[in-house]
């Protein structure tokens, strides 16, 4: 049986670089060899893509980064995804491997955004995960906030906060006052992984958590803090019309919130499926998933997080990933393990996923003539 050519993507500019480093040596260390010829390309902080001779190296190089370029050769090359998944190098225009389908491991900027996504979509390569508008609406908070209320999907009050608007800090934190009160939490509108999230109790706090958000984004989301409730995470995992939501799971983070350190540096944070929610909650969860999924246009994969409120039972959305966590600890796979899909058995089905969106959109009359 003829393997598939998976190309797994992985590093990045963003500054959830190491994240997806972690997250594709999982996938690359569970993905099914009988079926698929993996070839590993890795991007290094400064954007360069690599492909090197032996390709695992690129994943033992530890989990902080993929490691700069030390010089010319054929491991530390450009790339450009040329029509029919060719992999082409920009320097010198060898041919690299074509390939049928690509899992981009890529979280944040660059790669959650819908960045890379569009590139394939030149390329006209098949791609895991959800395309171009979808992943672009759900990585900015403010506008897949501005989306989700439209729907009437619950959500906590919130307000943005753009760099001409905070010249004014002392209005912005005056009108955030008057509108959300305390405690709240600060972010930076188009990242993930809680990097660069702030709680914040009073203004002061409330200042520092804006500027440091504002380190990692031109706009920033406040957000009225969901006391007293359970944070919930479900996982979608289907196309357009046959989409479905996994188990419900459970964050009970070690810190004050669940932070970048208690996700991927500690083991403070205790994660239990199913969730300790009554089964109207969690289905309601599962109901609001689909949902938000259908609303952005979402393909392959999401995880929808949420807060449900521990004594009325009320679910509000807090925000939905299209390339959520792959790591050994991450919550996506996890919920589809306790739904009775394993790790590989994932993988497999994503790649089927992303087959069936690139043949869907194929179908589609890319030239008009008039009378038509």
């Amino acid at each position: 049986m003829k393997k598939t050519r998976l190309g797994l993507l992985f590093g990045g500019r963003s500054c959830e670089h190491e994240i997806s480093v972690i997250s594709a040596r999982s996938i690359f260390q569970a993905v099914d060899r009988g079926k698929y010829e993996v070839f590993l390309i890795g991007i290094d902080k400064s954007g360069r893509w690599r492909l090197g001779r032996d390709f695992a190296q690129l994943l033992d190089a530890g989990e902080k980064s993929v490691a700069p370029p030390s010089g010319a050769g054929d491991d530390a090359v450009s790339f450009a995804l040329h029509h029919r998944g060719n992999l082409v190098s920009a320097a010198n225009a060898a041919q690299l491997p074509q390939l049928d389908v690509l899992f981009p491991a890529l979280h944040g900027t660059f790669g959650e955004d819908g960045t890379i996504q569009s590139v394939c979509e030149m390329a006209g390569i098949a791609y895991v995960g959800c395309g171009v508008a979808a992943s672009a609406l759900a990585l900015d908070k403010s506008l897949a906030k501005k989306v989700f209320r439209a729907a009437g999907i619950p959500q906590a009050a919130h307000l943005d906060v753009n760099a001409a608007q905070w010249s004014a800090q002392e209005e912005a934190l005056a009108r955030s006052e008057a509108q959300l009160g305390y405690p709240v939490f600060a972010k930076p509108a188009n990242l993930g992984s809680s990097v660069g999230v702030g709680k914040a109790h009073d203004r002061a706090q409330l200042r520092r958590a804006v500027e440091e958000a504002f380190r990692f984004d031109a706009k920033v989301v406040i957000e009225k803090s969901m006391e007293n409730c359970a944070e919930v995470e479900c996982a979608v995992l289907g196309n357009a019309g046959n989409a479905r939501a996994s188990a419900v799971g459970e964050i009970a983070p070690g810190a004050e919130f669940y932070d970048y350190a208690s996700k991927y540096l500690d083991d403070t944070a205790e994660l239990v499926v199913p969730a300790r929610i009554p089964e109207s909650a969690a289905a309601r969860v599962r109901e609001l998933s689909l949902a938000a999924f259908d609303e952005i246009g979402g393909a392959g994969l999401a995880r929808a997080d949420f807060f449900v409120h521990r004594e009325s039972g009320e679910v509000a959305l807090n925000e939905i990933n299209t390339l959520p966590g792959f790591t050994p600890i991450s919550m996506y796979p996890r919920l589809w393990e306790a739904s009775g899909v394993p790790y590989s058995e994932l993988i497999d089905r994503l790649i089927a996923l992303a087959f069936e969106a690139h043949r869907a959109k194929s179908e589609l009359q890319r030239e008009f003539a008039p009378g038509q």
